[in-house]
């Protein structure tokens, strides 16, 4: 049992908190050896309750375990031979590190459902199976929308409709590079559509150019440039004829800044600002609206990989500023906010929802 002094930890504690602890810090960090990783995998949602991880994992982390390790640090049930405890922040010579510990932990950001927002309104969302799409296509859906959802996933695409049995949602398992699936998705939509809500995209894997192989340009642009230019020549006439309609793209932090990602990612994003202001200014004097949301960390689906030992420690190198990981709700809230008639006045604007980081 430890001697040191250790505070009363619970699953509200933050995961900082109890990283910190000198009985919490070690069992933590025991149950992620266990599984082959280390406290850095944990950084970008230390600030979140330790029961949060609960609905991040999907499963893989449940409410007994929470329960579990509760038990064992009010036990003081430390493993033998765990290094003491550390928080899993910034290296040793940053700034960051005379950061405070959570004293008093902020505030959790609760969703408040606006519901009738999106009555008698019918919403296209791709990437819906997962991440920022299904938590877009969520609150669209709980706040009285049509939501057509579209995935590449079948079987997510069937999840999300058991959750929301309730809503009026149609699901459709389409690759939106595909003209011939392009049709399907309009057909599915129905006569009219409001808005659309690019957000099916992919990763490079942080290759500088002079790495930069065909296959990984060519994929990442088909996805995230040709996929999100052909939804919005698709649904554009039908807003023309109705002389009103919302898009809304997802751009990145990649999309206003160089050291986010690799070139093709980077690129294919600064391609998106570039979609969504031409069709802006274009349209704009015919009751359209299009703006992109730039996202920073977010805990999504979406996992980096590193082909290229310099894209590596570059972009890690660049991310030393990093800000905590949003949930995707959070970057819900900013795309719902430009699709719905609350961002009536706001048109070819690419809103961060980066936690501050573009302001670093």
């Amino acid at each position: 049992m430890s001697t040191s002094t250790s505070t009363r930890l619970t699953g509200d504690s933050s995961i900082k908190t109890w990283l910190q602890d000198p009985v919490g810090g070690p069992i933590i960090r025991d149950l992620l050896a266990q599984a082959g990783q280390d406290p850095d995998v944990l950084r970008p949602v230390h600030r979140l309750a330790l029961k949060r991880l609960v609905k991040l994992s999907k499963g893989a982390f449940s409410q007994e375990m929470v329960d579990q390790l509760v038990a064992r640090a009010a036990a003081g049930d430390v493993p033998a031979g765990v290094p003491a405890a550390s928080a899993p922040d910034a290296p040793a010579d940053a700034e960051s590190e005379a950061e405070p510990v959570d004293a008093t932990p902020r505030p959790e950001w609760v969703e408040r459902i606006d519901r009738g927002r999106f009555t008698g309104k019918t919403v296209v969302v791709t990437g819906a199976g997962s991440g920022i799409g299904r938590a877009t296509a969520s609150r669209i859906a709980r706040e009285g929308g049509r939501v057509v959802a579209v995935d590449v996933s079948q079987e997510r695409l069937d999840d999300f409709a058991a959750e929301h049995a309730e809503a009026d949602v149609v699901t459709l398992v389409a690759d939106i590079t595909d003209d011939a699936r392009i049709a399907e998705i309009l057909a599915a939509a129905g006569d009219r559509i409001d808005g659309l809500a690019n957000i099916a995209g992919i990763m490079d894997d942080m290759t500088p150019i002079g790495e930069l192989t065909d296959a990984v340009w060519e994929r990442v642009m088909r996805v995230n440039v040709d996929g999100t230019m052909k939804l919005m020549r698709a649904v554009v006439p039908g807003m023309l004829e109705r002389g009103a309609g919302s898009i809304v793209n997802t751009a990145s932090e990649a999309a206003l800044r160089g050291s986010a990602a690799g070139v093709a990612y980077t690129a294919s994003k600064h391609a998106v600002v570039g979609l969504t202001k031409s069709t802006a200014f274009m349209y704009g004097p015919s009751g359209l609206r299009v703006n992109a949301v730039a996202p920073g960390p977010t805990i999504t689906n979406i996992e980096a990989s590193f082909a290229s030992p310099l894209g590596a420690q570059r972009v890690r190198q660049a991310m030393a500023l990093l800000p905590d990981a949003a949930e995707a709700e959070a970057l819900a809230a900013s795309i719902t906010f430009l699709l719905s008639d609350d961002g009536v006045n706001v048109n070819g604007v690419v809103l961060a929802s980066d936690g501050g980081w573009s302001a670093a």
